[in-house]
């Protein structure tokens, strides 16, 4: 089944309207959820609410309330903050472009899929998407999603857009209080080299699906095991103890295993061909007549 659209509009681009159509780019199927379960009757724990004046209440007793002083609330309706939402133009306004780096990492919250919204949308679309990649550059703008104001980055992905949701400005830690902890260290010019040889040889494409998510699979075969009421197999590693290590030697030899492994890959390769020619040039045994 096709994933369903979650929110319709326009992107807009000076005078020009973009019908689009915003899609979930991440899924949250894999995270396992657990409940609280009470062990001796196996029945799930639930929660009441309550006022400790009172004891239990019920939901239509309740309103929001902000603690402006410890132990003291301005009252706030649930009607008056739903006034307060903004109104959804349903427009993605572009205002700015900016080069690809020029967005720090930390701003990027969630990834979602742009797509043209019928036929009148995909000159626009394409045109758009194509100005983005020749020039490098982010679109930068902003929308309102759920009766709430976003940033919004617009960026060209594989053959169509990608929109992703930015963080505000006040929502961003400032690094300089934990990093100026960090002490200066002369950095030893050959052991800078082996490093970066190390980094040069390990260099590659992200393959996203050689990276297993081990201790989700094993939390899954645990519970396939006492659902079949079996020992689980897991297999883990002990580890080791503390080690003071020397990081000239480490490097070395992480280095030294990266040569050896190519040349045994190599020399491997050499022989494997080196068989296979044997195998074609070798004639068969003439069959002795009876």
């Amino acid at each position: 089944m096709a994933p369903r659209a979650f929110w319709t509009g326009y992107l807009r681009l000076s005078l020009v309207n973009i019908p689009v159509k915003l899609y979930a780019a991440t899924s949250s199927e894999r995270s396992i959820a657990f409940h609280q379960i009470h062990e001796p009757t196996g029945e799930r724990i639930r929660y009441q609410k309550i006022a400790p004046s009172v004891g239990p209440v019920e939901n239509e007793e309740i309103t929001k309330g902000y603690e402006y002083e410890k132990g003291k609330y301005v009252l706030i309706d649930h009607k008056e903050v739903d006034e307060l939402k903004l109104e959804s133009k349903q427009t993605i306004d572009l205002a700015r472009f900016v080069d690809e780096d020029a967005i720090d990492p930390r701003y990027f919250e969630t990834p979602y899929y742009l797509m043209p919204d019928g036929d009148m949308a995909d000159e626009g679309y394409v045109l758009l998407h194509r100005a983005l990649k020749e020039t490098k550059k982010i679109g930068v703008g902003q929308f309102i999603l759920r009766g709430h104001g976003n940033i919004a980055a617009i960026k060209p992905f594989e053959k169509g857009l990608l929109l992703e949701v930015l963080r505000h400005a006040n929502e961003i830690r400032p690094a300089d209080k934990l990093f100026d902890e960090i002490p200066e260290v002369k950095v030893d010019k050959e052991a800078l080299d082996l490093a970066k040889e190390l980094v040069t040889r390990k260099a590659g494409k992200f393959e996203p699906k050689e990276f297993k998510d081990e201790y989700r699979e094993a939390v899954w075969e645990l519970i396939q095991a006492k659902l079949e009421d079996r020992a689980p197999e897991i297999v883990t590693e002990q580890p080791g103890g503390a080690k003071v290590i020397n990081i000239m030697d480490a490097l070395k030899k992480s280095v030294q295993q990266g040569k050896s492994g190519g040349r045994t890959a190599k020399t491997s390769a050499k022989k494997s061909s080196s068989s296979r020619s044997s195998k074609k040039t070798a004639r068969p045994a003439k069959r002795k007549s009876a």
